[in-house]
């Protein structure tokens, strides 16, 4: 169904040739042209001698097109610190069209990992070592008629330090970024008149291109001033007057607006800036499920004749980050989303995959309800950011690192990263934030990155941070990787929660493997699920409209299971809320009920997690996550009565007895409005079934699309059966290369083994066993098992014409036939084609443009003490309110002096109290309450992540005590949510500086009553 509605509104797209951002122009005519590259190289293993001569022998080289990781075929079947590394050689050759000799030529690779140094034709051209950016090569020198060939040496050793200064790279990190070795980007030729716009590629070539963006907005009237900007140069040897212009057209292609920048003129070897702008009405700003983007064709004319015309794809949208939270289009958006890692990779192809995955991929972020994908670590590919403008996806860059600040060359490679890929990526609307660290950096650092998003992109608003940065007073956004923050200032917001791992074969206790829940990163699904719901109460629980002090959400870890980071049985992570093939897990259900808000929930929702197929005499508790306040179960009919609240959206049904039927949840809310969800228990297996999922071109022989093909047990009504685990044999014909799928297990059919093996530490995390780290998960295979009654197989296009045709059979079960239509690739003419596959890439428009509506409403009033007085340590008693969370204030140590007590002006009706205790992990504090010398609340507050909520019925008072009662003691309550080496890098909570007993200890409190109405 998503594959033939993506079809469907590719239509227009299809009609005519498209470019992508700083591409030549596709509907204003010059002498500039940009042309795809990826076709027809050759690859081997191996360091060659003299391979970069022209005339070198490649002859027995393998065919690839690009992109293309030697490695791809390892991607899931091994632990990443085993993937292969070494020496890898590309050559291609093409020929050059017949007026580039009198032109600039411009060779751009949007990533080669990790270093590269590229010949044309015998000669030197470029040296990358970054692993992480494009970069460009000026080739014009080294391209002559006829026949040129490239030669490219990638060197992805983990080791590998840049030849200057002998200095690794922080970010070529064997437990971060996965190495899938080789030119892994698309690479392009770009030829333009030799005065002309420059690349926005600031590696090697050190140009930045066009820059567009717009301010002055008018949400409710649809306007805007918009502004072009472009780097201009001039390499003739006479002076040129020209004259710069800017037009505008709506996806539609429409002209819907034209800006004149003057006349100008460029000495000989002059690089000069130049600018136009306009205000435009009737603009549809790009937003959350909102891909709209608008093409503006920049242009420098002569004589009233185009000399050089380059497009960019962009979309317009204001932000504001301010009083802890975060605007966009006017609208205040909790972040709830995925930290995801850069690799974003499949089984078998690894990062080479064709644009309409990443959309596939991408989209159905959206769907699930996640409105940030927090890349990690690295930048992403050219690919992916361009794939969430596209389906209205808004994204966090980072740059480039590990774990920590760094300094020296290290540290400078970080800032050139930063610079590189904010050139590179500023005009692409999905991106608001840009990520400096993936943990806290120092203030000069933060201020020297801030400069450098100062100078590059002043205007494109988006907020530049850091993980961390709780007290900083340069960096715009900030949060912690585990714990819950607040602020009223900067917008803190989760860099990755919800950490445990649940692989998708695992459904419950119940279901065949029968998998029962483990606490430490080794879940089922049900689990998993309810895991996820409790995590994200708490950041929903103080979300905007909840006091002066708020988060601005998080984003779970991660969204695809990856080759990257593991922690659970496998050598490889499946925290995922959908699995390695992108086929969804309990957990994207619940998100999708749970976000499906800018911040208060909008629609109401319900999901019932699991399935409705089991045994007889099973006993199984039932759960739902809903949105509405009450939940009734019924079954077959019958009712089963109310679920049990619990962390907001959880309910529950313990020990119900399973009976086949219907099992059904009905959810009503304050308001009237509800909501429900049914599961039903299907029939005995009967037949297979294979469903094609193709990009909007269908599948295009070209050496490089993929085709999904689901394939599912079904009974005989055609419903899927959930309890399936058969094994599915596969035959292939035609002109297509099989890939294959992902599942627990190992093609060999050897067991798993009994005791689990103890990885190695890797500096910076905490080791953890599994008994699956030897085992190939059935990558390639073409005999593999469904898991829940589905799994998911890529094929590879061929390079020629034919009908590709999938059988699948498996025993006791009618077999399926699937034949998948081909398309002919776009031709290839001298090594060069002018095709490009994002081109067929529409904008999705699925949530519609941004509410005019208010997104949450007040539920709570904060008030500020005018006055506090301790038992001990008066100093630092304005620390416990001070907004700082990395201050605190903490009593002496004698249970007589364990007291702090905070005074009103003026008496004030409160209800609850919030407080981030000292240890709040691990530490339960025993404390009394009382406002005016009367008692409101006794007991010991809880252990959690963040912030302990005390309510009590709503009482007026002006001095309000808070007073322990008894020595405290620290027992984790989350298992080994600890992954890091120390109480720093894990985000410390004090309890380490702080010793429990008698010690009060408070890092912030927030006082809140009830709101009139």
């Amino acid at each position: 169904m998503r594959a033939q509605f993506l079809v469907a509104t590719a239509a227009a797209a299809l009609a005519s040739s498209a470019a992508y951002a700083h591409d030549a122009s596709s509907v204003v005519a010059s002498a500039r042209s940009t042309y795809n590259l990826n076709p027809d190289w050759k690859m081997t293993a191996g360091d060659q001698l003299d391979a970069q001569q022209p005339g070198f022998d490649d002859r027995r080289w393998t065919k690839v097109t690009l992109p293309n990781a030697f490695n791809e075929t390892e991607a899931f079947a091994r632990d990443i610190k085993k993937l292969s590394t070494g020496i890898t050689w590309y050559r291609k050759r093409f020929t050059a069209p017949s007026d580039a000799m009198a032109n600039k030529a411009f060779l751009e690779f949007e990533g080669v990992r990790q270093a590269a140094e590229v010949w044309v034709n015998g000669q030197s051209v470029v040296l990358s070592e970054s692993g992480a950016m494009a970069f460009g090569a000026d080739i014009s020198k080294a391209l002559k008629s006829g026949e040129n060939v490239i030669a490219v040496r990638v060197d992805n050793d983990w080791r590998y330090k840049e030849r200057a200064t002998g200095s690794g790279f922080q970010w070529n990190d064997r437990n971060f970024n996965v190495n899938y070795g080789g030119i892994t980007r698309n690479v392009r030729l770009h030829l333009t008149p030799r005065t002309y716009q420059t690349l926005p590629l600031f590696a090697n070539l050190g140009t930045t291109g066009q820059y567009v963006w717009a301010d002055g907005f008018d949400i409710p009237g649809h306007a805007a001033m918009i502004h072009a900007e472009t780097q201009v140069r001039n390499e003739e040897t006479s002076p040129r007057t020209l004259s710069y212009r800017a037009e505008v057209r709506d996806r539609d292609g429409k002209l819907i607006g034209t800006f004149d920048g003057g006349s100008f003129t460029l000495a000989p070897g002059e690089t000069r800036v130049l600018s136009a702008q306009g205000r435009l009405a009737d603009l549809h700003f790009w937003s959350w499920g909102y891909g709209y983007l608008y093409r503006v064709t920049t242009s420098l004319v002569e004589n009233g004749k185009v000399a050089d015309a380059v497009d960019t794809l962009t979309g317009f949208r204001s932000t504001h980050f301010g009083d802890g939270m975060i605007q966009l289009n006017g609208r205040t958006m909790q972040v709830h989303g995925y930290a995801q890692r850069t690799s974003n990779e499949w089984p078998a192809v690894g990062v080479s995959i064709p644009p309409w995955i990443s959309d596939f991929s991408n989209a159905l972020m959206v769907e699930s309800g996640g409105n940030m994908v927090r890349w990690m670590h690295i930048t992403p590919s050219k690919q992916d950011i361009e794939s969430a403008d596209r389906v209205g996806l808004p994204q966090a860059m980072p740059a480039g690192d590990s774990e920590h600040d760094v300094e020296g060359r290290r540290w400078d490679q970080r800032k050139e990263q930063l610079r590189s890929a904010i050139v590179y990526n500023r005009n692409n609307p999905s991106i608001l934030f840009y990520e400096s660290g993936n943990e806290s950096i120092s203030e000069p650092h933060m201020a020297e990155m801030k400069a450098i998003r100062d100078q590059y992109d002043p205007k494109g608003g988006r907020a530049i941070g850091s993980r961390e940065m709780l007290d900083s007073k340069v960096a715009e956004y900030g949060g912690e990787m585990l714990y819950i923050n607040k602020s009223a200032h900067i917008p803190m917001w989760a860099m990755e929660y919800s950490r445990d791992e649940a692989a998708r074969a695992y459904q419950d206790a119940q279901t065949p493997p029968f998998h029962p829940d483990s606490p430490d990163y080794n879940r089922n699904q049900d689990s998993q699920a309810a895991e996820d719901v409790r995590r994200w109460w708490d950041y929903y629980r103080i979300r905007p409209g909840t006091g002066r002090r708020v988060s601005s959400g998080g984003v779970n870890i991660i969204w695809s299971d990856s080759n990257t980071h593991y922690r659970g049985e496998n050598n490889y992570r499946r925290s995922g809320e959908v699995d390695a093939v992108r086929i969804p897990k309990e957990g994207f259900y619940a998100h999708k009920v749970m976000w499906n808000g800018w911040v208060d929930v909008e629609r109401p929702a319900t999901h019932i997690v699991g399935h409705w197929n089991y045994a007889p005499g099973t006993t199984k508790d039932v759960t739902a996550v809903s949105t509405g306040d009450k939940v009734e179960l019924f079954l077959n009919g019958r009712t089963l009565g109310q679920g049990k609240r619990s962390t907001g959206f959880l309910f529950t049904w313990p020990g119900v007895h399973w009976q086949p039927g219907t099992l059904r949840a009905v959810a009503t809310n304050v308001d009237g409005r509800t909501s429900e969800n049914v599961v039903e228990t299907v029939g005995a297996p009967v037949a297979l079934r294979l469903t094609p999922h193709t990009g909007p071109r269908g599948f295009v022989m070209d050496g490089a699309d993929i085709a999904l093909v689901d394939v599912e047990v079904v009974d005989a009504k055609g419903r899927r059966v959930p309890t399936a685990n058969d094994k599915v044999a596969f035959t292939l014909a035609g002109p297509a290369e099989w890939r294959g799928g992902i599942a627990q297990g190992d093609s060999s059919g050897k067991p798993r083994a009994t005791i689990a093996k103890q990885e190695d530490a890797v500096p910076g995390t905490t080791p953890t066993a599994g008994t699956a780290r030897d085992e190939d998960n059935y990558i390639l295979s073409k005999t593999l098992p469904v898991e829940g009654g589905i799994n998911r197989v890529l094929l590879r296009a061929g390079a020629q014409k034919g009908t590709v045709t999938v059988t699948a059979t498996a025993p006791g079960l009618k077999p399926a036939t699937l034949v998948v239509p081909t398309v002919a690739a776009a031709k290839v003419v001298g090594g060069l084609s002018r095709a490009f596959a994002e081109d067929a890439q529409p904008g999705l428009l699925t949530r519609g443009p941004t509410p005019g509506t208010p997104s949450y409403r007040v539920s709570r009033r904060t008030f500020i003490p005018s006055r506090i007085i301790a038992g001990s340590r008066q100093a630092d008693a304005g620390k416990s309110i001070d907004d700082n969370e990395l201050t605190h204030w903490v009593s002496d140590g004698t249970p007589a002096a364990a007291w702090i007590e905070y005074r009103f002006d003026k008496p004030v009706t409160l209800s609850e109290i919030e407080l981030k205790l000292v240890g709040w992990r691990s530490r339960a504090y025993p404390l009394r309450i009382t406002l005016d010398g009367k008692e409101v609340w006794t007991g010991e507050t809880d252990r959690q992540l963040g912030y302990a909520n005390v309510a009590f019925a709503p009482v007026t008072g002006s001095i309000l005590r808070l007073t322990q009662i008894a020595p405290t003691q620290d027992r984790d309550a989350f298992g080994k949510i600890v992954e890091l080496g120390t109480a720093k890098q894990s985000g410390d909570t004090g309890a380490e500086a702080v010793a429990p007993g008698w010690r009060l200890g408070i890092v912030e409190t927030d006082f809140h009553g009830p709101v009139s109405r």
